[in-house]
């Protein structure tokens, strides 16, 4: 159940180890139907993608933009501040990640069928597996009390929209108002269009009105606070012909991942804070274990039980991490009173206790000379790793920021 990039690749993870296997993918949504905007990855994923299928690995990765370095903008009292990180990733948008998926998997001979509403998992045919990828609000996963569900809902409200600001790296951008502080994740998706993840205390939120103000009376509002960052340019508040809306971060852990030959995967399993830019890696990095699971095991029962072992085991820390990120977020203001250099320190250590030289190379990365010598090295590393894992001239992806 569900045809993101969980169930997708699931299904052609599974393929690619037994060819014999009838796979049947539900979506309630029509073909090319996507909520959202893009994703981002970084070269761990790739070299997973390029083990697991070098044939999606390739479109994916030709589809993607190549970001490089990232500011961190501060609108304060003190006038504008700008701080730098270093680092590079990938974006990618995620109607053409779930298109390259779909297309891979009815290659392979996967059953994808669309605009299919399953409101009860017992009307659905027989099988010997049912895959419950259908989100972090999974109508599969809520049929059974086995999985033990349990939520914490984070405090700050959120909104997920684009921007035709075609921004050249991650920008993370502050800014103060007279009712609190607000700000966006930014990346670039797609030519011309990037993400922008909206989000504030729920003081900031109330004091704003945007708790009362209707969709376009909030969306003029949030482009009248970000228009220097924005430089002009707008926000695109509409994906899919659907409104966005203001929500908070459901953290979501199950006491188990599987419920005699039910399984979950992706967002129906966990979920990860968007400040931790892992849901799809994770997603797929699930798919993969599972298919090998029930490779490696003749009894389905066993295989989910070794899959739940393994992944579960590796999830926790990473669902630590992202907890402890969205709560640095819901306390920014005990932050926010430092330089801009100063306070993305803070944010950079919120995992908790870095290297020691970690505070002086952030200092050193300051200075613009420095940047563009991490710029000629990130260049040098990323065409090691591209040569290792095999990436031909063609499925390189788009260039968006400053190259050495």
């Amino acid at each position: 159940m569900g045809a993101g990039p969980a169930g997708l690749y699931f299904a052609i993870s599974a393929k690619l180890r037994d060819a014999g296997h009838e796979i049947r993918v539900y979506d309630r949504d029509p073909p090319a139907a996507t909520y959202g905007w893009g994703v981002v990855y970084w070269d761990d994923l790739l070299d997973v993608l390029y083990r697991n299928d070098p044939e999606s690995a390739r479109e994916v990765t030709a589809r993607s933009v190549l970001w490089q370095d990232q500011e961190v903008r501060m609108h304060g009292s003190g006038g504008e501040q700008t701080a730098y990180f270093g680092g590079y990733g990938y974006s990618i948008s995620r109607s053409a990640l779930l298109e390259v998926l779909a297309r891979r998997a009815a290659r392979l001979g996967v059953d994808v069928q669309y605009g299919h509403r399953v409101a009860d998992a017992s009307t659905l045919p027989e099988a010997d597996l049912l895959v419950a990828a259908d989100g972090a609000n999974s109508r599969i996963r809520g049929q059974s009390a086995a999985f033990g569900t349990r939520i914490e809902v984070g405090l700050n409200p959120y909104t997920w929209l684009g921007t035709d600001q075609a921004f050249r790296g991650f920008v993370f951008d502050f800014e103060r108002t007279p009712a609190g502080w607000i700000w966006f994740h930014a990346y670039p998706s797609v030519a011309g269009i990037s993400t922008c993840i909206v989000e504030c205390s729920p003081r900031t939120w109330h004091g704003l009105g945007l708790d009362v103000q209707d969709h376009d009376q909030g969306m003029r509002l949030l482009q009248d606070i970000f228009k220097r960052a924005l430089d002009g340019h707008r926000l695109i508040s509409r994906s899919r012909d659907a409104s966005p809306h203001w929500q908070r971060f459901a953290h979501v852990t199950y006491k188990t991942w599987y419920d005699g030959t039910t399984v979950l995967v992706g967002d129906a399993a966990h979920t990860t804070h968007f400040t931790q830019g892992s849901g799809t890696r994770l997603a797929i990095i699930d798919a993969i274990v599972l298919a090998h699971s029930l490779q490696q095991y003749l009894d389905v029962e066993d295989a989910l039980r070794e899959y739940d072992r393994h992944r579960r085991a590796e999830l926790h820390p990473v669902q630590a991490a992202a907890r402890t990120s969205m709560v640095w977020f819901e306390h920014l203001d005990q932050y926010a009173d430092r330089d801009a250099v100063a306070f993305a320190h803070a944010m950079s250590v919120r995992h908790g206790v870095q290297n020691p030289w970690h505070h002086q190379l952030h200092l050193a990365t300051q200075i613009a000379a420095v940047r563009t010598t991490r710029r000629a090295f990130a260049t040098g590393r990323r065409w090691y790793l591209a040569r290792r894992r095999g990436q031909g001239k063609d499925d390189q992806p788009r260039r968006t920021g400053p190259d050495s």
